[in-house]
């Protein structure tokens, strides 16, 4: 399988239950969606420092990766997944949660900065800036001091619920993009997510 035709995604999160449901697994939530929409299973890798699936995704073949390391430290099972696949930067796609969008919101973009995730800091390190990022909105509590907090808690069930439905319109938009191409599956998404607000 060629690097060209052989794209990956990437779920960022904290390995361990007790940081299974909260909102800094938000990634995760969305690989384990994929996964489970595709009939597969992740397995975990010790290579690649972290649980990974091969789907079937619009056309296309996918790696799917949720790193077993803890969040600050997500750049290492990217880096290892890309090394041997010899991925380019462009064929990965990182979901992660963000503070700066409303929960539920999502948006896909590429390339910029990591915007203090400590996640997407640590892949910084390994791939550079120019790789794709799927944004996934989980609302901020208004005052920086409570970040942390935030973060390693559980959305509220409303919260649930509007992440939850963004993420059924995410995966449309993957599928999109892998199929037509990034700029529909932007405008998609971003449409979409746009209509859906009250």
């Amino acid at each position: 399988m060629s690097a060209s035709t052989l794209h990956a995604i990437v779920g960022l999160g904290n390995p361990g239950g007790e940081y299974e449901k909260t909102r800094h697994n938000a990634g995760f939530w969305f690989v384990d969606r994929l996964a489970e929409a595709a009939g597969s299973s992740l397995r975990t890798e010790a290579k690649f420092h972290g649980q990974t699936a091969r789907i079937k995704l619009g056309g296309h073949e996918v790696l799917l990766l949720k790193p077993g390391t803890f969040m600050n430290r997500s750049g290492q099972a990217v880096q290892a997944l890309a090394q041997f696949y010899k991925l380019p930067p462009e064929a990965i796609l990182v979901a992660h949660d963000e503070l700066d969008l409303p929960a539920g919101a999502m948006r896909l973009k590429l390339g910029g900065g990591h915007g203090g995730h400590n996640g997407l800091r640590d892949v910084h390190k390994v791939l550079g800036d120019q790789y794709r990022r799927l944004r996934i909105g989980i609302g901020h509590p208004g005052d920086k001091n409570l970040v942390l907090g935030y973060v390693l808690g559980r959305p509220s069930r409303e919260d649930e619920s509007a992440i939850a439905q963004g993420l059924t319109q995410a995966q449309s938009a993957v599928e999109t993009w892998l199929r037509q191409g990034w700029e529909r599956a932007m405008h998609q998404l971003h449409s979409e997510t746009k209509a859906a607000k009250p």
